[in-house]
């Protein structure tokens, strides 16, 4: 089955002569993008921490999406296990998200050149060099996470295949700088260099639309699969997904220059009032002299840690971290990830049908012209 009869497929329930030409202008915005990963889509589902196990990797890949496992929480032999169940059960292409600063980085590399995995996210800090030496002698292809221009040409200088630009719509770990701005800065530099793929605060089809018109080669979401049935997150966070607004996802902010923090964006709850005591509290004690700058970080760090553990495991959504981004509150149920797909499809289809854009030809001749 060629990729217009897949999509085609999957939003059967629209009927309409312009569906072929839809489809055909949305493969030629993300064709580089998919072809990358070895997709069908240009759909790829972000790397949640306790979210993103096999299960779900599973299910947004057998959708026709591209899923990426989650293992800044893992150990070498854990993240083995759960390769061999995407590979036992015939998964297809699908990425592994690699935490930089992971005490057993090189270790995990290890593991999923074993397994041959085909690409790897690499989060949570800049890349060395090195670390791209390790994923080349692997033939891993290894996607960067950039959060300006100038960052993302020397990622692409040091070795990344492929970038994600993340605004901070996004849940968890953000940057300073929207998706919007992100988007406009770094597609018209970058897009026809690499393939771009664009996350943070994506909740719909017509987002990824107005992103690939951008150029960007797909879009990467993570809260929009929080509540799917494949999804690992306990069912009190999945109830906490559904009944937030965008609003509810909320930063937390550093509150002093001498304890440098990145902010993170989750439901407003205690967590999020407790983060400010703790930083008050590893304040005070490097002001003493009994805790360094670098230990005093790090305690930080291990709050964020453990608060989502107690949010997505264990069900506590009053004292751990709902780490969310601003698009929960276009989320209204449970949902399979299949289900999630074709949601997207089908708006992103509706999407160039009500623009009329029918073809890139039609879209360039009758709707810029005046440019």
């Amino acid at each position: 089955m060629n990729t217009l009869d897949f999509l085609k497929n999957k939003i059967s329930t629209i009927q309409g002569q312009d569906i072929d030409r839809a489809l055909s202008f949305i493969e030629a915005r993300w064709i580089r993008g998919k072809e990358f990963l070895g997709s069908p889509t240009g759909i790829l589902c972000g790397a949640m921490t306790w979210v993103s196990h096999h299960e779900l990797v599973l299910g947004v890949c057998q959708a026709g999406g591209f899923g990426i496992l989650a293992s800044g929480s893992m150990a070498p032999k854990e993240l083995a296990l759960h390769i061999e169940h995407l590979i036992s059960a015939r998964c297809g292409p699908f990425g592994v998200n690699l935490i930089v600063f992971h005490p057993n980085f090189q270790d995990l590399i290890d593991v999923c050149g074993q397994y041959k995995v085909s690409h790897i996210f690499l989060g949570g800090g800049l890349p060395s060099n090195a670390m791209f030496k390790s994923l080349n002698s692997y033939n891993i292809k290894p996607v960067a996470f950039a959060p300006s221009a100038a960052l993302a040409q020397r990622l692409i200088r040091s070795g990344a295949q492929a970038l994600v630009i993340e605004g901070n719509e996004a849940g968890g770990h953000v940057g300073p700088v929207t998706t919007q701005v992100l988007a406009q800065e770094i597609l018209p530099v970058l897009g026809k260099e690499v393939p771009v793929f664009v996350a943070g605060g994506i909740g719909n089809g017509r987002g990824i639309l107005s992103y690939l018109l951008m150029g960007a080669s797909g879009c990467q979401l993570g809260s929009r699969f929080v509540c799917t049935h494949e999804s690992q997150a306990h069912d009190a966070f999945k109830e906490a997904f559904i009944r937030a607004q965008a609003r509810d996802a909320v930063l937390s902010y550093g509150i002093d220059e001498g304890l440098p923090v990145i902010p993170v964006r989750a439901l407003a709850n205690k967590a999020t009032k407790q983060f400010v005591s703790l930083q008050r509290s590893v304040l005070a004690d490097i002001e003493k002299g009994t805790l360094s700058l670098e230990a005093g970080k790090m305690k930080v760090e291990h709050f964020w840690s453990g608060a989502l553990y107690r949010a997505v495991v264990e069900g506590d959504v009053e004292h751990g971290s709902v780490m969310a981004g601003q698009s929960v509150g276009m989320i209204k149920s449970r949902e399979s990830c299949e289900e999630v797909i074709q949601t997207l499809l089908k708006e992103m289809v509706e999407g160039v049908t009500d623009l009329q854009l029918g073809t890139p030809e039609n879209f360039i001749k009758e709707k810029v012209a005046f440019l």
